[in-house]
């Protein structure tokens, strides 16, 4: 009798976990991705979020760096989800880093009849009261915007501020980043302004017979804790852009904002304005903190400006003794009278 032949059964294949260093980049890759979608999500949301979110948000640009590491990551553990979630989160971020489309090509009507330079210039508590002085003598800009004017600054716009350049002052006094000033060649008439904790001064000038509304801004900034102070300044700053939309304005200042926050783009929405970096593609050079090195840094000092400007060219000053760049634009005042 023929006895059964058994055939052993194959061995089964061993079991491939991930070694714990891709395991190690798959958990770090998506720790990253779900703080990066955080944020990237609120700004597709139209929303400034809440700390940490609204603070990021003034360096959307500079996630595209953490977001490529996340990629990285998600290659080296062959996490294929997380692959096509750092591209997407790439691909998102990549989209809002273009310039805000405010009419930016969009040239003004009739024909100009003056041409100005606006600086505008955050002096860290006075600190760059000297530096600002030597620059307003060189470049002698015709609409000055001054942040933290406290009252050493005040004193020396006072004494060294030449009064034949700048016979039309709106100074308000006050200590540390509390003080404000608007210097200009043009005559101005005192407007009311934003009640705000730092002074934020309005004044009407007339410029070659048009009169052309400026504001200077300087909201607190998005400290944690302080965001809602932040968003309703910012507000308030809104609702006066709404107010004289239709007429020449001029908004300037540090608005502690960037464009990539809501507070900020509807500002822009509400009165008609544009931010003059932008129309001459400086839109991500940056203005804080100068302590650091460009390109690093980000923009959170702006002029803006209403349709019946053309921007033709803008510069950011390094002065010695403050974290901020100021900004100098040249602008053409159009009228289609």
């Amino acid at each position: 009798m023929d006895s059964a032949i058994s055939t052993p059964a194959p061995a089964a294949e061993p079991e491939v976990r991930p070694s714990g260093g891709r395991r190690a980049a798959a958990w770090l890759a998506g720790l990253l991705l779900l703080a990066l979608s955080a944020v990237v999500g609120c700004r597709a949301a139209d929303t400034d979020g809440i700390t940490p979110v609204t603070q990021l948000l003034a360096f959307l640009p500079w996630l595209l760096v953490p977001a490529g590491a996340a990629l990285l990551l998600a290659l080296l553990a062959r996490w294929r989800t997380g692959m096509f979630w750092a591209v997407a989160v790439l691909a998102v971020t990549g989209w809002y880093v273009r310039p805000y489309d405010t009419g930016l090509t969009d040239e003004p009507p009739g024909r100009v009849v003056a041409r100005l330079e606006v600086l505008t210039s955050n002096l860290e508590f006075g600190n760059a009261t000297e530096a600002l002085l030597t620059a307003v003598r060189r470049e002698q800009p015709d609409i000055v915007f001054v942040q933290e004017c406290a009252r050493v600054c005040s004193d020396a716009l006072a004494a060294k501020a030449s009064r034949t350049d700048y016979p039309y002052r709106n100074v308000v006094e006050g200590n540390a980043a509390s003080g404000s000033a608007i210097l200009s060649k043009y005559p101005l008439s005192t407007a009311p302004g934003i009640e705000s904790t730092l002074a934020m001064p309005g004044s009407v000038a007339v410029v070659a017979g048009h009169p052309v509304n400026l504001q200077l801004v300087h909201p607190l900034p998005p400290f944690p804790g302080g965001v809602a102070d932040w968003r309703r300044e910012l507000g308030l700053v809104r609702t006066y852009a709404r107010e004289v939309k239709g007429g020449p304005a001029l908004v300037a200042g540090d608005f502690n904002a960037t464009s990539d926050h809501a507070a900020f783009r509807r500002i822009l929405d509400a009165g008609g304005l544009r931010d003059s970096a932008t129309l001459v593609g400086a839109a991500h050079t940056p203005s804080w903190p100068a302590t650091v090195g460009r390109p690093l840094g980000t923009q959170i000092d702006h002029v803006l400006v209403s349709k019946d400007f053309a921007v033709r060219k803008a510069r950011f000053l390094d002065l010695p003794g403050t974290d901020h760049r100021s900004l100098l634009v040249e602008i053409e005042l159009h009228s289609a009278s």
